[in-house]
């Protein structure tokens, strides 16, 4: 079990972006028990920071890839070196233009229950041999 170590949060990015969260959503509710827009909207911008600075420090390296990772890179205050060419499954690295996986032959993802495409998911029907039209093939678009 120790190898299967996620790490996921436990950065300057991930704390710094809660604690500014954390006083956005307090800022947040007392401008709700005052009943005050102003101080809830205040606060709503806030945690909308919080967003803005995480997504900041994970592009600067302070944040770290999805899954696992070695032992030498778990600690907290380890920069990320691969920050600045992007992370392939990493939502924020693709919103910032980094990350983009090396195109794939077809674009096509392959899985156990069928095949899925551009236009929709084709499924191979095992229990008929052909299709209602009289055509041979086991393929239907759904």
């Amino acid at each position: 079990m120790s190898g299967n170590h996620h790490d996921e949060g436990h950065t300057v990015a991930g704390w710094t972006g809660c604690a500014v969260a954390v006083v956005g959503t307090s800022v947040a509710g007392v401008g709700m028990c005052l009943g005050s827009a102003a101080g809830i909207w205040l606060g709503l911008g806030v945690v909308g920071l919080g967003v803005l600075v995480t997504w900041r420090l994970h592009l600067a390296g302070w944040g770290k890839p999805p899954g696992i990772r070695p032992v030498a890179e778990r600690g907290m205050w380890v920069r990320d070196r691969g920050a600045r060419a992007g992370h392939p499954v990493c939502v924020g690295c693709r919103l910032a233009g980094r990350g983009r996986s090396v195109s794939t032959t077809t674009g096509v993802a392959v899985s156990a229950q069928g095949m899925q495409g551009a236009q929709g998911v084709l499924r191979t029907d095992a229990g008929s041999g052909s299709s209602p039209s009289g055509a041979a093939s086991s393929e239907s678009v759904v």
